[in-house]
């Protein structure tokens, strides 16, 4: 990874004290049409769409590299009365139905459980190595939602600029060939950016 844990972690209490993050357009505008069940947030931070999808009852896992993110979003959950727990990995989702179950783990080296959750966010972040976990981790039904930045963004100030951590042109639109498109763009208007929402379908019989 291009920056260290403690350096991610100094960046997030230096913003702690700032109100949180507005979650981002492609979630808020899909939220109504997302499925509820078990939800993974991968590469969560500080919580923005965790405590989003917690808010309407859902159970989230919340998964970074970040203790401090972790710390922060804990806290913002029990101000919103949030029921939070930790957890090592991702295993299992526990007999809870909602709530937040936060995982420090470096994605690196995670290992996805097959067909568990309903839904899969992963935003801001891009490690194509999960691509295939990220696929095989949905239940039949479920959605994926990820976006993040393309080569497009070396054109603009801001965000990533290390090319390995950004989509080619078109790229996210064949990344995930087993799930069903229900939605992609790509932007270059003040950002270079890609989004897409993909349905594992139900399997016939």
């Amino acid at each position: 990874m291009s920056t260290t844990v403690t350096e991610w972690d100094a960046r997030h209490r230096k913003s702690a004290d700032n109100p949180a993050a507005e979650p981002a357009s492609i979630v808020s505008e899909w939220l109504p049409l997302l499925p509820m069940g078990a939800a993974l947030d991968l590469a969560c931070g500080t919580g923005r769409h965790t405590l989003l999808l917690a808010g309407r009852g859902q159970f989230v896992n919340a998964v970074d590299w970040s203790g401090a993110a972790l710390d922060i979003l804990e806290s913002r959950a029990r101000k919103a009365r949030l029921h939070v727990s930790r957890a090592d990995d991702t295993s299992g989702t526990g007999s809870r139905t909602s709530g937040i179950r936060l995982i420090q783990a470096n994605l690196e080296d995670i290992q996805l459980p097959e067909a568990l959750f309903s839904l899969i966010l992963c935003l801001e972040y891009l490690q194509r190595s999960l691509f295939q976990q990220m696929a095989a981790a949905l239940r039949p039904g479920g959605v994926l939602v990820f976006e993040t930045f393309t080569r497009a963004q070396l054109s603009h100030s801001g965000g990533p600029h290390n090319p390995r951590y950004l989509l080619e042109s078109g790229e996210l639109r064949t990344a995930f060939p087993g799930l069903h498109t229900l939605f992609y763009r790509e932007l270059n208007a003040g950002q270079g950016i890609a989004s897409l929402v993909a349905q594992k379908l139900q399997k016939n019989g």
